[in-house]
């Protein structure tokens, strides 16, 4: 039976609706809510969570759904419900509000106790289960306990919660500043090779992350050495290998998991988020720049293939996640048995399949198999003494068998909320991997995604965080914007838009006027109309996703010498020097800003080409032929009006590149050779 007082049922969130028929009286963040708790003096449980949480399912299935535990929330408590995804503004505050009070780093579910006058944390965990165990207290008997602490211990919970704001104000009050220096990439490097596994890839042990900014910063850095830093490429590279032969890939569909639970990539976390695949993608084209090989191919294929047909709504939109769980067992949807593949494959697939994924090993996953690479093409080549061309289709046809064996089977749910920050993330990867690869289809995908975005989170004024079933709401935060300027630069290289270009420079304008903090200069996570919370976040550092600071000063430093304007440049230059001592005592912590900090000091590049579309298309390949992460390329036709602030660059009788280094030009290039060697000497004189 339905409960009448759960206030989840109309909410947007796939996690909220989650709850919604839970004997919990929950509400979502509201006034309403707030107002409530103020009224009747009761503390809040605030419960944050996210759809492909599987612990969050645990504590949902063991806890929220059970009547009895429900009763005692109910009577005791006013019951708020968040999607961290939709308020990662509230995430933020009480993940580190969490780590003050605990002396842990937090997690998901999130459960925290406020004080209902003023939302104060004053005791905070994450899961709990229902019975005292693994060290923890049951659930039930912790909310009789929260209750009794409120009741009698008031003037303790004042005291703690006047520190831990004193505590939450410092962390967002402007350092001092240092002078902005070339040093902190030496640094970063040798604290990316000081964490790097040398044996299995990637920069930690289990639980292993993929770290996408370490290995973006790590790609840019051998770049700048002419790759003569063996070290700092092999890092990357290694670590990009192993990623893609372990199983924290999906071999059939493509796609990357969360993370990895051992040394070994072997057995994911099996969760897939947008904003992983969004960051991992592109970085596997760099790779592919460097070192074009199958096993980069596949992956970017693959991963291709699972974005358009899995995670792209029919409006255009991309959706957020992919659940762990299906069937109420995390990992059922992707296991097999040998028997199960034997049966499906012929007699000459079957033996190289189950070498390459271990079927002929010991199980890896509680009794079953899940796929993980065990032997390259060259070794199963040997092996199999077959050419590698032979090998491979053997493998892509297996592929395709059990792939369509395994879609019957019941899948993990999908959360199909569309977020503006992951599908900023998302288009920009796409569009960046349609335009080297030259693939219509991944350009036509960033395309139908960004006219999404623009048609259903754009007011006009402003964007909004996020939407699904064609309600769009919730005040957008500093990565949406960040995240979309750097998405339409990006999707510009591959189509010219005038339209595009004029939001560009609408949402940098936005930016500047809603986030940025003019004082102590860098940008808040929340904007200047933002509801009040008890902490105004604002963060330098990468976390999941990279720094919306980092991003922000990258995209609004491209744009501004693309445009020519001086306040964008200003911004950027403003947001580095309030990180300057992030950059300078933890500059591993901060690879996207460092990103936006090589390019202030050694000056992005613009090339702009004039001339018809075909020839313009010969040209672009040349630049986009090799890994050079600090040039953009727009190509105009010579028919096309464009914008005004690039006015001057005009056709030309034939073919011409205007080559701006920062704010100085050089004379137009007319010949393709002279492209060709003004590339090849730039990058001399880097390295």
């Amino acid at each position: 039976m339905q409960n009448p007082d759960n206030h989840l049922g109309t909410q947007t969130s796939p996690y909220l609706l989650q709850h919604a028929d839970n004997p919990v009286n929950w509400y979502p963040w509201s006034q309403e809510a707030l107002a409530l708790a103020k009224q009747q003096n009761k503390p809040i449980l605030l419960s944050i969570g996210y759809s492909a949480c599987h612990w969050c399912h645990v504590m949902a299935h063991e806890s929220f759904e059970d009547p009895a535990t429900a009763s005692i929330m109910n009577q005791l408590f006013i019951n708020i419900k968040v999607d961290r995804e939709e308020r990662p503004d509230l995430d933020k505050i009480y993940q580190s509000a969490h780590s003050m009070l605990t002396g842990r780093p937090g997690g998901w579910p999130l459960t925290v106790f406020l004080t209902p006058d003023d939302q104060m944390p004053f005791f905070a965990g994450t899961y709990f289960p229902p019975v005292t165990r693994y060290n923890m207290p049951g659930f039930q008997d912790l909310l009789q306990k929260i209750q009794d602490i409120f009741v009698n211990r008031q003037l303790d919970i004042l005291e703690q919660n006047q520190s831990l704001k004193q505590m939450l104000d410092q962390m967002t009050q402007s350092a001092a500043q240092v002078d902005l220096s070339p040093l902190s990439f030496d640094l970063a490097r040798k604290q990316i090779l000081s964490e790097f596994d040398s044996q299995q890839g990637g920069y930690s042990k289990a639980p292993k992350f993929p770290h996408p900014s370490m290995i973006e910063y790590s790609l840019r850095h051998a770049w700048k050495t002419g790759f003569s830093d063996e070290e700092i490429d092999h890092a990357a590279l290694f670590t990009l290998d192993r990623m893609a032969l372990g199983g924290i890939f999906d071999h059939l569909a493509g796609g990357f998991c969360r993370y990895s639970t051992d040394d070994l990539w072997m057995i994911p976390h099996f969760e897939k988020m947008l904003y992983d695949n969004g960051q991992l993608l592109p970085l596997y084209v760099a790779a592919w720049q460097r070192k074009p090989n199958y096993l980069y191919q596949d992956t970017i294929r693959k991963t291709v293939s699972w974005v358009i047909e899995e995670m792209q709504s029919p409006d255009g939109g991309y959706y957020s996640a992919q659940d762990a769980d299906s069937e109420g067992e995390e990992g059922k949807y992707y296991v097999w048995r040998p028997e199960q593949v034997k049966a499906l494959l012929s007699e000459q697939e079957y033996p190289v399949f189950a070498h390459a994924y271990g079927l002929d090993r010991d199980s890896n996953f509680e009794g079953q198999w899940h796929l993980h690479t065990y032997a390259s093409l060259a070794e199963l080549a040997i092996t199999f003494g077959q050419e590698e061309a032979k090998v491979h289709a053997l493998l892509e046809s297996s592929r395709v068998k059990l792939l369509a064996a395994r879609k019957q089977r019941i899948a993990p749910g999908t959360d199909d909320k569309i977020l503006t920050s992951w599908n900023a993330l998302m288009i920009q990867a796409m569009s960046r991997t349609g335009r080297i690869l030259d693939s219509d289809e991944c350009i036509a995908s960033a395309e139908r995604a960004l006219q999404f975005v623009h048609q259903q989170l754009w007011d006009g004024q402003q964007l909004l965080a996020t939407c699904k079933n064609g309600k769009a709401h919730i005040n957008a935060y500093l990565d949406d914007y960040a995240f979309l300027l750097a998405a339409i630069l990006e999707h510009l290289q591959t189509r010219r838009d005038n339209q595009m270009f004029a939001w560009a420079t609408q949402i940098a304008d936005t930016l500047l006027e809603q986030f940025e903090d003019k004082s102590s200069v860098g940008f808040y996570f929340t904007s200047h109309n933002h509801e009040n919370l008890i902490q105004r976040p604002r963060n330098f550092t990468d976390e999941a996703t990279p720094s919306g600071n980092g991003i922000a000063a990258t995209a609004l430093q491209r744009l501004g010498i693309l445009c020519g304007n001086s306040e964008y440049l200003r911004a950027t230059e403003a947001c580095l020097k309030a990180a300057s001592q992030h950059l300078q005592q933890h500059p591993v912590m901060c690879c996207s800003l460092l990103t936006a900090l090589d390019e202030l000091l050694t000056s992005t590049v613009i090339i702009v080409l004039r001339g018809e579309t075909e020839t313009m298309r010969t040209w672009q390949q040349e630049i986009d032929k090799h890994y050079q992460p600090d040039i953009l390329c727009f190509a105009l036709e010579t028919h096309m009006q464009p914008p005004e602030t690039l006015a001057d660059k005009k056709p030309q009788e034939t073919l011409c590149a205007y080559i701006c280094e920062g704010t100085h030009c050089l004379a137009p290039v007319m010949q393709l050779e002279d492209l060709q060697s003004y590339l090849h000497r730039r990058h001399s004189d880097i390295s």
